[in-house]
């Protein structure tokens, strides 16, 4: 009697299939988090699997887009913001930019990307990758990362590296709203598509329009140099006008929210949505990401964790995508080994 099967896409995998899949039941699957968690959902074979989708992607059934975004009166907020003055006066002992990262080596390649940029312009880091300056002992737990101390001392600084553990459409974590909620301007490496979701045009410092690290280096030390031309990247917050209409109209209209008691949050309302008599197909562009790929390059680029098993992770996905189509489309219960050999067997 059992009408549908929620699968939570990190934990989804081959050893909890409901087979066989009867014609009433309805396969819905909630991943919110990294691609690198589970490759295989984001090929064709296995995304259209699902008849419901709640992914990070814009087009899936529940998009889960703007799910580490509170609200805009928060990134709209002046709380931490610490005036350019003073922050002009705290050159000295601090760099321009900070970089806060314990996953070290993501597909995103950013470590070999910063590592590289460090060579041109002063970078304080204080998570375990490319460590070189410390937190204050109470600060130094994982779980101090939304404490307020915590923001006080990146709030300080002029530029936050914001890069994402991987590159997808839609892929946008607190990375991003964090530095625009403090009042610091990002330097954004992740989301191609990440000027539809800013809530100005200029708002932020794009990674890919620089060819080189060198030459970000060269105009953030530019920036960090002229009030005028850095304060244009904060003229949106300091006169609260967000002109994004994209941002404000998902922010108004999703029917979830974070961190909020007074509202359902998104596992609920998507387990809601399974209720409703429409019928749902997954399409592919509701979860898919492309091959992981570095982001420069250089003679001196250190491929080892995107060489060695992040790209291989990738291809093989492909084959474990394929795989298990074929054998879920034959219906039956299957074992791992039915499984690997198909994947293998090239």
């Amino acid at each position: 009697m059992t009408k549908a099967f929620l699968f939570y896409g990190t934990d989804f995998n081959i050893d909890s299939l409901p087979l066989p899949r009867k014609r009433h039941h309805d396969w819905a699957l909630f991943h919110e988090e990294s691609p690198k968690n589970n490759y295989k959902l984001f090929h064709k074979p296995t995304i259209t699997l699902f008849n419901h989708t709640a992914t990070f992607s814009r087009h899936s059934h529940l998009p889960l887009t703007t799910q580490y975004l509170e609200g805009i009166e928060v990134i709209k907020s002046l709380r931490y913001m610490v005036p350019l003055q003073k922050k002009n006066s705290l050159r000295k002992g601090l760099a321009p930019l900070v970089y806060v990262q314990s996953d070290c080596d993501p597909p995103s390649d950013r470590d070999s990307y910063v590592r590289e940029l460090m060579s041109y312009i002063q970078v304080d880091s204080y998570g375990e990758c490319l460590h070189n300056r410390d937190l204050p002992q109470h600060l130094k737990n994982p779980a101090s990362m939304d404490d307020g101390n915590f923001y006080r001392i990146l709030a300080q600084y002029k530029f936050i590296l914001a890069f994402e553990n991987a590159v997808c459409e839609d892929y946008i974590t607190e990375k991003l709203w964090r530095p625009l909620k403090l009042g610091v301007v990002p330097v954004y490496y992740g989301s191609p598509s990440i000027t539809d979701w800013l809530p100005s045009n200029k708002s932020a410092i794009l990674v890919t329009r620089f060819s080189h690290p060198r030459e970000l280096a060269h105009y953030i030390k530019a920036l960090d140099t002229n009030d005028q031309e850095y304060e244009a990247y904060l003229e949106w917050k300091l006169k609260g006008a967000i002109s994004n209409q994209r941002l404000l109209t998902a922010i108004r209209e999703r029917k979830w929210g974070v961190q909020d008691i007074m509202q359902d949050n998104y596992i609920d309302v998507f387990e809601c949505m399974g209720l409703s008599p429409r019928r749902w197909n997954a399409q592919v562009n509701h979860l898919s990401c492309p091959k992981p790929e570095a982001l420069f390059s250089s003679p001196n680029i250190r491929w080892t964790s995107l060489r060695e098993m992040w790209i291989p992770s990738f291809e093989q996905s492909k084959k474990e995508a394929q795989a298990l189509r074929q054998l879920v489309e034959r219906n039956m219960n299957f074992t791992a080994q039915e499984f690997w050999t198909l994947v293998f067997k090239e």
